[in-house]
């Protein structure tokens, strides 16, 4: 449990809600019904295992936080709970509500003990791959996306690893229950492209080759895509993308805009991920407005030059 106060307001209720969920609890020391329902939150935080955190913010004290949160729900009473998730207030509830409407609520927006077990093996994955012990990190990821199928994050960190281990008749297994999926999912499209291109990539002429007829016809697109391919599938992302800017600044809707989707997958798998839990408590904290969003991974000065570049190129 954690008092919340307009000093920590960003690091542990907004920054701390990107994690996972954060109950705040506003109360009074003179609210009789307060006193009742906070040790009925006290105990279901130990009941849910870690799977959302209480916080306490006594409105008395702080009053500015309090009369925000309640003009923006149009409450005038406490107790008063609100849900942040995402770094965002998303729910409340008013008044000492009975533990089991209080479990209610909240399982509605905290995940499951299978789901945050799964997504600690996402995050312990991310740290095997970081370290260099693949297959230790292919045996998390292959478990959490098994005991949750629906999980894409999990299915997009497991297709990259198996991707980036060469493993492509795996990854194609791996891909083929989400292939439907790719148009609402900028991730799993990315990680199918990729996969294309490696499948591609034993069938396609030699760099020599395909550079002589470039050479030959600097519109021979086809030759420069197939390159372009190449590279991907060999993880030279940069090169891909090279190739592909010149495909681009010659024909931007060649072939329904492959080239461009292609160049917008490589992007998305350039872009870091958001930090893991450890990092994230690790970050040095800034300051942030109330009604404000918690802080962003910092950017990645290659990909935003490439963004750059796109943009530079299509507009």
């Amino acid at each position: 449990m954690q008092d919340i106060s307009l000093q920590n307001f960003e690091s542990d209720l907004i920054t701390a809600s990107m994690q996972q969920p954060v109950l705040l609890d506003i109360w009074a020391p003179w609210c009789g019904p307060c006193k009742s329902l906070g040790p009925v939150l006290e105990k279901l935080e130990t009941d849910y295992g870690g799977r959302f955190v209480l916080a306490k913010l006594n409105s008395d004290e702080q009053p500015e936080i309090a009369g925000q949160l309640s003009q923006m729900f149009g409450v005038r009473s406490i107790p008063f709970c609100v849900l942040f998730k995402g770094g965002q207030p998303v729910d409340g509830f008013v008044g000492a509500l009975p533990e089991a409407q209080v479990r209610a609520f909240l399982d509605k927006h905290v995940p499951s003990s299978e789901a945050v077990a799964a997504a600690e093996d996402v995050e312990e994955a991310q740290a095997l791959l970081a370290d260099g012990d693949t297959d230790s990190a292919l045996e998390k990821l292959q478990e959490a996306v098994a005991v949750n199928p629906g999980n894409d994050a999990a299915r997009y960190d497991y297709l990259r690893a198996l991707l980036g281990a060469g493993r492509i008749e795996e990854a194609r297994r791996a891909y083929e229950p989400v292939a439907t999926k790719v148009m609402l999912d900028a991730r799993l499209a990315a990680a199918g492209r990729w996969l294309e291109a490696c499948e591609q990539a034993g069938a396609a002429r030699s760099p020599d080759q395909l550079a002589a007829a470039i050479a030959a016809n600097k519109r021979d697109f086809d030759a420069r895509f197939e390159l372009a391919q190449g590279h991907f599938a060999a993880q030279r992302f940069t090169q891909a993308l090279d190739e592909l800017l010149e495909i681009l600044m010659r024909d931007k809707a060649w072939k329904d805009e492959l080239a461009r989707k292609t160049f917008v997958a490589i992007l998305e798998l350039m872009t870091k991920p958001a930090p893991t839990k450890a990092e994230a408590a690790a970050a040095p904290k800034g300051k942030l407005e109330l009604a404000g969003q918690a802080a962003v991974t910092p950017a990645d000065p290659v990909v935003d030059g490439y963004r750059r570049k796109l943009s530079m190129t299509l507009f």
